[in-house]
């Protein structure tokens, strides 16, 4: 069955507004990055069979973290399997990394769904390399879900 999570929030918005968050480079770069890091998305083609290439980085007061591509750097190419506007996003991600932990295609699903005037937003993931901490990979969609309530509210 592979490892998988799985977080939902509801978030005061539109199926809309929230869909356009996932599909827009410096919407992503806002909000998708857990904590205190920060993001650039390199490349962004919105199309099934197209995907975006980004990176996360590491602040450099964390001392403890280490990157999964370079010291501070995670990155990481996502492909998209299926784009269906304003309901759901699935896509795989691939890690650039030398890490055997890290590696193979992790695949992640996003559903928006009305709930009178909000949206839950689920998102869930299968196949997490064994070198992503569960609980980690629970926590940073948290974090990730809080900063995207508030860049869209």
């Amino acid at each position: 069955m592979g490892r998988k999570t799985k977080n939902s929030k509801v978030i005061k918005t539109t199926k809309e507004k929230l869909y356009s968050a996932f599909t827009q480079s410096k919407a992503l770069e806002t909000w998708l990055v857990p904590g205190e890091m920060t993001g650039k998305v390199h490349s962004l083609d919105l199309s099934v069979g197209g995907g975006y290439e980004m990176s996360l980085f590491y602040p450099e007061s964390d001392k403890e973290s280490k990157g999964k591509t370079q010291e501070k750097e995670d990155r990481y190419i996502a492909k998209f399997l299926e784009l269906k506007p304003f309901e759901k996003i699935v896509q795989t991600i691939i890690f650039d990394t030398e890490d055997s932990n890290m590696k193979g295609e992790m695949k992640m699903s996003v559903y928006l769904e009305s709930i009178g005037n909000a949206t839950k937003v689920t998102i869930a993931f299968d196949n997490i390399p064994i070198g992503i901490g569960l609980k980690d990979n629970e926590d940073g969609t948290k974090s990730s879900l809080e900063k995207l309530t508030e860049f869209v509210e």
